[in-house]
């Protein structure tokens, strides 16, 4: 390998470490929606993995695309910035829904009480949540269906990601395109995207790991609630260029 190659590959693979770290929005949103959602490490990492994947893909079409057509750098970064603008308000928007379905859902898991007649003349109290603990069989068919609902998580999240962009990928794989270096293309687009993912990986399983040590108590039910505003907050970092 040249030594032009070796620089080229270890700029992309500092590329595509150092931009992921400093972007809170590629692993905190997998490591609350975790906790929140009960996802296990292995779920958890598995859909890191796919809307990685998603994520770096959908720079490296567009660059090859910009590549195809003879788009200047100019050009495509400013396809790149109009791809994250969509990205960050798909964000907002996510985690806003999800903040108020999980003040909705934390409101309806409060604990209360009622109290129950038997024919025998006994009263006693029953203290329950309409999500949780409700002995009866229509709560565990309700608490089914709502989990449905939310179902589409991972897949919001994919799309969120795909629209994502990596331009700091975009210079990087442009100077060797413009010297007809397809090989070298090739090299730097797989040691980003392999770089990026694995740090995504690797810091979604450390955060996973850590909050999974922590216990919230009496917050614990509006933990959906504390994922959504999360999610609202990395949204505004990326909209205030944070």
């Amino acid at each position: 390998m040249s030594s032009e190659w070796t620089l080229l590959a270890l700029t992309a693979a500092s590329v595509g470490l150092i931009h992921t770290l400093i972007g809170p929005d590629h692993y905190v949103p997998f490591i609350v929606m975790a906790r929140a959602r009960s996802w296990s490490l292995v779920r958890t990492l598995g859909i890191t993995l796919v809307c990685g994947v998603g994520h770096v893909l959908g720079s490296i079409v567009l660059g090859a695309l910009g590549i195809a057509l003879g788009w200047t750098l100019g050009g495509v970064e400013w396809l790149e910035g109009i791809r994250g603008e969509m990205a960050a308000w798909l964000l907002l928007g996510f985690g806003l829904a999800y903040t108020v379905w999980g003040i909705r859902r934390a409101i309806r898991s409060r604990p209360h009480s009622h109290w129950h007649g038997h024919a025998d003349g006994t009263v006693h109290e029953h203290r329950h949540t309409h999500l949780d603990e409700h002995v009866h069989v229509h709560d565990r068919v309700a608490v089914r269906r709502s989990l449905a609902r939310v179902g589409w998580t991972p897949w919001v999240l994919f799309v969120i990601f795909l629209f994502g962009p990596c331009e700091a990928l975009i210079p990087v794989l442009m100077y060797p395109a413009a010297a007809g270096q397809w090989w070298t293309v090739a090299l730097v687009a797989s040691v980003f995207a392999l770089c990026t993912i694995t740090t995504m990986l690797a810091v979604v399983a450390i955060g996973y790991l850590g909050l999974s040590r922590l216990a919230f108590g009496g917050l614990e039910r509006y933990s959906h609630a504390l994922a959504g505003l999360t999610i609202v907050a990395c949204g505004l970092a990326i909209q205030l260029g944070l």
